[in-house]
């Protein structure tokens, strides 16, 4: 852990010449001593720490102080040799950020071996050669200039090390973030490493926050819901959607919506609470569901259970494209237009919860306009609104035209491949 610089080739100063045998000289006496300097550096690292320590990290320690300070005396006595020290210095950086060894403590190791390698000098020099002792005042200054090489290699190492198991600690985190909104929940491996890598229980009140891509947040990605009200979001950035695993914690999910809406460019779906992370597949695609009936201008946040019946056409396109057919098929011959407005009227009294009086406040018409359009439908359709059964049906039906299109003009067959009702992946 310590050393001290080669002699230039020529041009040598003789002082200072002399002064690097004088080093020289006292490092060979003290090539005997390392294990003994191993000693007294382990002691003094380890009586400052605070912390009990075992016998397996003091062995550690000590081969650490044995192996730095050798380098040190390799350095000094073969200085064409190059620089073992700093090489060292830099193993040693990456194998403390890989054990979690605070950065601080491993640059007051350097410290003290500074301190007990100099005391070493000037005792040996003061035994063996005490007219010399003056002199070492020259070399004080390499040799702590020479620590502060030595540790700032290592402190560099340790950082780059840190940094890159950051890194791959985030790519393993989102890795298994990602199988769990895939469904892979079910695994008990992926589960079990889910609750150690993620730091969540099992079982626990979880939900899932999704947006389109085109959606974003006010500032871009980066600007996120962050930890708040108990509740913890980890997000992830896919092709075609940004998503949230949010453990609530005892927050409910109007938090959860209060949380997100601030931040909210666009549209965005939220599942139902699920009770483990297991679900979080099912959940994901309840907040698929949920952003996709949202539809217009706006920052709407749909929760799914306040959007169910628009969630069931989405999820059976097919059925729902028949249903569309079937049900709305008698407008098929109507003017576009006027077929636009019968359906228009349908969608803001069903609205206005049958209220043709406030349907009327909205489409700035009389309420008898709107009975009169609201009958032409009946006429057409072959329904009844005042029959539960058909003005589910029409309900429904409206939903599969404004969602995906299935309607009077439209046969209702199957979807086009990769259309409505496949889950994001």
């Amino acid at each position: 852990m310590t050393g001290g610089r080669p002699a230039a080739a020529a041009g040598v100063n003789p002082d200072r010449s002399n002064d690097r045998e004088i080093m020289r000289k006292a490092v060979l006496r003290l090539t005997d001593r390392l294990p003994d300097l191993a000693d007294r550096l382990t002691a003094e690292i380890l009586s400052g720490d605070g912390a009990h320590r075992d016998e397996e990290f003091t062995r550690d320690v000590w081969e650490m102080c044995h192996t730095g300070l050798g380098h040190g005396f390799e350095t000094i006595l073969e200085p064409g040799r190059g620089r073992a020290d700093l090489e060292w210095a830099q193993r040693l950086g990456r194998r403390r950020a890989h054990q979690g060894q605070p950065l601080d403590q491993l640059l007051r190791s350097y410290r003290l071996a500074g301190k007990v390698f100099w005391e070493a000098v000037v005792e040996v020099v003061d035994r063996h050669d005490p007219e010399s002792v003056a002199t070492l005042i020259r070399q004080a200054t390499r040799t702590w200039d020479t620590i502060d090489q030595q540790s700032g290699a290592a402190a560099a190492s340790y950082h780059s090390t840190e940094l890159a198991l950051a890194r791959r600690s985030e790519e393993r985190v989102h890795a298994i973030v990602d199988a769990l909104l895939d469904g892979q929940g079910a695994d008990g491996g992926l589960l079990s490493t889910a609750t150690s890598v993620l730091g969540l229980p099992a079982t626990g009140r979880y939900a899932v926050v999704m947006l389109g891509a085109e959606s974003g947040f006010g500032d871009g990605v980066e600007r996120r819901p962050g930890d708040t009200a108990g509740m913890r979001f980890i997000w992830r950035l896919r092709t075609d959607a940004q998503v949230a695993l949010v453990a609530l914690g005892t927050a409910e999910l109007d938090d959860l919506v209060a949380a997100v809406r601030p931040y909210a460019r666009s549209h965005a779906g939220v599942s139902p609470v699920v009770d483990s992370l297991a679900e979080l597949g099912t959940a994901r695609w309840f907040a698929e569901l949920a952003l996709r009936t949202c539809r217009g201008p706006g920052n709407q946040i749909a929760r799914l259970d306040r959007r169910l019946p628009d969630a069931l056409v989405l999820s059976q396109p097919r059925l729902s494209g028949r249903l569309g057919h079937v049900a709305l098929g008698g407008l098929a011959d109507v003017d576009p237009a006027f077929r636009e407005v019968l359906l228009t009227t349908l969608g803001t009294w069903l609205e206005c919860d049958g209220s043709a009086a406030r349907a009327a406040d909205r489409l700035f018409c009389h309420r008898n306009t709107v009975l009169n359009r609201l009958r032409k439908i009946e006429q057409l359709t072959g329904r009844t609104l005042t029959r539960p059964g058909d003005l589910v049906e029409l309900a429904l039906a409206l939903s599969a035209l404004r969602l995906h299109g299935s309607g009077p003009e439209h046969g209702g067959g199957p979807p086009a491949r990769g259309g409505v009702g496949r889950p994001v992946r």
